[in-house]
């Protein structure tokens, strides 16, 4: 047996913005669209997907989604400019990163963090 990779699935209201968002300010690219469905890739194969048939998820301030970069200063500066609201880049000692916190645009907290 072999798992050749993985997506983990996210409910939204608006795909379109959304899209714009993953592609446009992150960067990652559009695996594949399947219309109610848009599964999007990191550079490495990463894969995260958001769905329109899912409900936008009542937990979803407990949850993070976590994109790993060396350049974590140019996405808090690329998502600052484009109006995002985000935290101030940080170290977090306890867990060696280097990180910020924004919201993507269904609310759930976006993690951009590189490890030290």
């Amino acid at each position: 047996m072999n798992v050749e990779n993985s997506i983990v699935f996210f409910g939204t209201e608006n795909l379109a913005l959304t899209k714009s968002f993953y592609i446009d300010l992150l960067g990652l690219e559009l695996y594949k669209d399947q219309k109610s469905c848009q599964i999007f890739t990191t550079q490495v194969g990463g894969m995260i997907g958001f769905c329109n048939h899912l409900e936008l998820d009542s937990q979803r301030a407990n949850l993070i989604i976590t994109l790993l970069t060396d350049e974590v200063d140019k996405f808090y500066r690329r998502l600052r400019d484009a109006g995002v609201t985000c935290s101030e880049p940080t170290v977090s000692e306890e867990f060696r990163i280097y990180h910020f916190f924004t919201r993507d645009p269904n609310g759930y907290r976006l993690e951009i963090q590189k490890f030290l």
